[in-house]
């Protein structure tokens, strides 16, 4: 069963960020530049998903923010498919590749 993370974006809707088949979550944006406002997943299909928030004290701290709910959303039974998620910064965009 897919999990997904229900993220708040400012000025948008709520996106869904699959919780299934992440090999990492990185600290900036792929190429690894921006490491206080980005925070890129990484799947094992090669997709990413980069989040852009505001900018955060320990680079860090989006990362685990997101790894923890991560872990959290997939302890959940198989029927709760989308876990609320409240990053630790205000996402502003979220940019899929």
């Amino acid at each position: 069963m897919d999990k997904f993370l229900d993220t708040p974006v400012t000025s948008e809707s709520n996106m869904l960020i699959s919780c299934t088949t992440v090999i990492a979550v990185t600290v900036g944006d792929p190429s690894g530049s921006d490491p206080t406002t980005k925070t890129t997943i990484l799947y094992n299909s090669g997709n990413t998903v980069t989040l852009t928030h505001g900018t955060v004290s320990s680079t860090n701290e989006m990362r685990d923010s997101i790894q923890d709910a991560m872990e959290e959303a997939l302890k959940t039974s198989w029927t709760d498919v989308a876990f609320a998620y409240v990053p630790a910064k205000a996402v502003s965009a979220v940019a899929v590749a």
